[in-house]
């Protein structure tokens, strides 16, 4: 168990926990988006629901909510749903997250400031506690 609690305490074990939640909670902003902007904008051309888009391979084809229920089909429709979606996501991340990380980087090595690696970090933290004790 003590090892068990070792890697659980980690940091990079928590961090990740971390983003994973943030990471959920963030679909659910992009696919409110996805539902409510982009699916209505792409309904004037053609239907709201892109899983109403589907191509029968063997039919006759009868898709209900989404799954075939007879004959077999391509769904391409929710393929393109799934795209949109990561794509928002993906760049929403970029353009929330790193870009900023990036410019800040850019802007200590410009001043002058040393940009210390993780593990610089980490044995600058280790050596303050030391002290501390």
């Amino acid at each position: 168990m003590k090892g068990f609690k070792e890697f659980l305490l980690r940091g990079n074990v928590v961090e990740l926990a971390v983003a994973f939640v943030i990471g959920a909670a963030f679909s659910k902003v992009i696919d409110a988006f996805v539902n409510g902007v982009l699916n209505p904008l792409i309904g004037a051309f053609g239907s709201k629901n892109l899983d109403s888009y589907y191509s029968c391979l063997k039919g006759p084809c009868v898709v209900v909510g989404g799954e075939v229920t007879k004959g077999v089909s391509i769904l391409w429709g929710s393929v393109i749903g799934a795209l949109i979606t990561f794509t928002l996501t993906a760049a929403a991340v970029y353009f929330a997250v790193v870009l900023p990380l990036n410019a800040y980087s850019r802007r200590k090595e410009a001043e002058g400031e040393p940009v210390l690696s993780e593990a610089e970090l980490l044995t600058d933290i280790r050596d303050l506690l030391a002290e501390r004790r």
